[in-house]
């Protein structure tokens, strides 16, 4: 459906091993080839070696060694600056390097990213660079932590999580493991809410996320699809039997098209049932246990290998679990890989777990986590590739690079004239023979394993192959001559482009001259604007005060009218009681012309 690349490995049974150092302290990662009694043989792997000289200078590593008889969980021993102790962080590798970013500590969310170089085995703290956000602001990643961390090509993806700030939607960051910088993928569409605990698995340029925890603390079972390329975000509509709302779960892609979930936590209680989505009809179905099956668990750690998933730790609210699980995809079964110490960091909550290849080998790197403190240790479990196939594509290989070299001396362009017919045919005729002595040592490695292949039909493949590179050859050499004759045109035509850049040249100078005259003008203008910005400043400033003096005169203007009530209300009273003394001057000016009027005759005197 998205064009998957499709990728099968080859594993053999779990084996525990040693990582530690040579006698000598460091040897180089590139092994050298194998001694043989065929000169030939020889011949053909110098060959092949050559190209491969410009290509050998790796820093050292550790050397791996296998060696005990039980198998089980390994603690890595590394150099470097140890991180600081977390738990529910994410890890994912990025070429020879294990990529930490952020999770929880004791003092709180973290927002660093370590590095784990496999091929030194030593820890670095990466510089973690500011990033520029489209308004060209310097921002920086946010502390998260229940986020998920995936590789592609040179980057490392952090999708989601719980972060501080929070979000509303979930964010997609973009970490470049070469320059060591941050940038946030400006993504379109229907884009999720954001949340914690969920799953993202990777198919070529396209990202699947399901389920979760949101920030109100819902669970979620739905599912949608981001593409890198045209940072888009679609939400997948399914039909069939899809799984109920989960956090805390595990997923993975097998074969580039079918989606698988197991185990999480719902609202309620703890889950172990498993799930997968056919992305062809897009239809959700849930696979029945036969027999022997995982307790519920949630919080545990998958890797894919091949047609084997490996499921390791998680637990209950009442209980942690030790086990290593593998699922056959192909047979639909379960079985205990391997039963760690109580010590072992799979035990612990909120670890992470990671799929490495190293030389001929791949293991699985767990790191952190927390049982009553937070940890730091790092943990590897190997799984051996099987020899025998091994063995098969390291012959195929050397004699696909041989071929190649015996391609590249017969077509080496205008230097390869020099050789004659009598030249070519001794390379091709050697080469021939290098390639018989090494089909021949194949042979006998397959006869070992019970796969004998018939010689003559490989010297049929092998003609069959060098013939079209003989015709390919003559061709060769024909657009040669083409190309020699049209070489004067090219330099004809060389000539008048250099005319052309000269007056380029000229127009660019003028250009340049321009852009002074402009860069005077834009200074001025600048000028301008910062007096006007004074100007402005001085104005508001000045309207400031006016506001301030408008404010107190409009105080004193109430006060002032207040008072001038009250005096009123004193005015009226005063004339009131003036008129009332108006009133009883006129009554008394009454009453004493009454008595002026009723005034008495003097009497006479009384004699007697």
């Amino acid at each position: 459906m998205f064009s998957f690349s499709r990728r099968r490995m080859k594993l053999g049974r779990v084996k525990k091993v040693q990582l530690s150092e040579s006698a000598n302290g460091i040897k180089s990662p590139m092994r050298p080839p194998k001694q043989s009694n065929n000169p030939n043989v020889e011949s053909a792997m110098l060959a092949v070696n050559h190209s491969d000289e410009l290509e050998s200078h790796c820093p050292p590593a550790p050397v791996i060694n296998s060696s005990g008889n039980s198998e089980n969980w390994m603690v890595l021993s590394v150099a470097g600056e140890t991180p600081e102790p977390r738990f529910n962080h994410a890890a994912t590798v990025v070429g020879n390097k294990m990529i930490v970013v952020g999770g929880e500590s004791a003092n709180g969310l973290l927002d660093d990213v370590q590095v784990l170089n496999f091929d030194t085995f030593s820890w670095t703290m990466a510089s973690s660079k500011l990033y520029l956000s489209p308004s060209n602001l310097p921002l920086k990643i946010p502390s998260c932590k229940g986020h998920s961390l995936v590789s592609w090509g040179k980057k490392a993806l952090l999708v989601g999580g719980r972060t501080d700030p929070a979000n509303d939607k979930v964010s997609v960051w973009s970490f470049d493991t070469e320059t060591e910088c941050w940038s946030v993928m400006e993504a379109k569409g229907e884009i999720p809410v954001a949340r914690s605990g969920h799953t993202v698995v990777r198919a070529s340029s396209v990202l699947i996320l399901f389920g979760g925890e949101d920030a109100k603390k819902k669970k979620l079972n739905d599912l949608h699809m981001f593409d890198l390329k045209s940072l888009t975000w679609l939400t997948l509509q399914c039909t069939g039997t899809r799984p109920s709302p989960r956090s805390n779960h595990i997923a993975t892609l097998y074969d580039d098209k079918t989606l698988f979930v197991f185990g999480g936590a719902s609202k309620s209680r703890t889950l172990n049932d498993l799930y997968s989505l056919d992305f062809e009809t897009m239809v959700w179905s849930r696979i029945k246990i036969r027999g022997f099956h995982p307790s519920p668990r949630a919080g545990c750690c998958g890797i894919l290998c091949g047609t084997k998933w490996y499921i390791a730790g998680g637990g209950s609210r009442k209980k942690r679990h030790a086990e290593t699980f593998i699922y056959d995809i192909l047979k639909s079964e379960w079985s205990v890989a391997i039963t760690p110490l109580p010590s072992s960091i799979t035990t612990n909550k909120g670890f992470s777990l990671v799929l490495v290849q190293h030389k001929d080998k791949d293991f699985l790197v767990a790191f952190g986590g927390c049982k009553k403190e937070p940890s730091n240790q790092v943990e590897v479990l190997i799984i051996e590739k099987n020899e025998s196939s091994m063995g098969r594509r390291s012959t195929l290989s050397k004699s696909v690079g041989l071929m190649q070299f015996a391609k590249r001396s017969s077509s080496a362009g205008p230097a390869s004239q020099t050789i004659n017919g009598s030249s070519r045919s001794s390379v091709a005729s050697a080469a021939k023979q290098n390639l018989a002595s090494v089909i021949e040592h194949g042979s006998e490695a397959d006869d070992r394993s019970g796969a004998l292949s018939a010689p003559t039909s490989i010297y049929q493949f092998y003609d069959t192959r060098m013939a079209p590179l003989s015709r390919k050859n003559g061709i060769l050499e024909v657009q040669l001559a083409t190309a020699l004759a049209s070489r004067d045109t090219a330099e004809r035509t060389l000539a008048s482009a250099l005319k052309s850049k000269e007056e380029m040249e000229k127009k660019f100078a003028d250009a340049m001259k321009e852009m002074e005259l402009l860069k005077e003008k834009l200074a001025g203008i600048e000028l301008a604007h910062e007096e006007a910005n004074n100007l402005s400043n001085i104005v508001h400033s000045d309207n400031v005060r006016l506001e301030h003096d408008v404010a107190f005169l409009k105080a004193v203007l109430d006060d002032t009218q207040k008072e001038l009530h009250s005096t009123r209300g004193v005015l009226a009273g005063e004339r009131a009681r003036a008129f009332q003394l108006q009133v009883e001057v006129f009554h008394l000016k009454q009453r004493l012309q009454s008595m002026e009027n009723r005034a008495p005759t003097p009497r006479k005197p009384f004699n007697v």
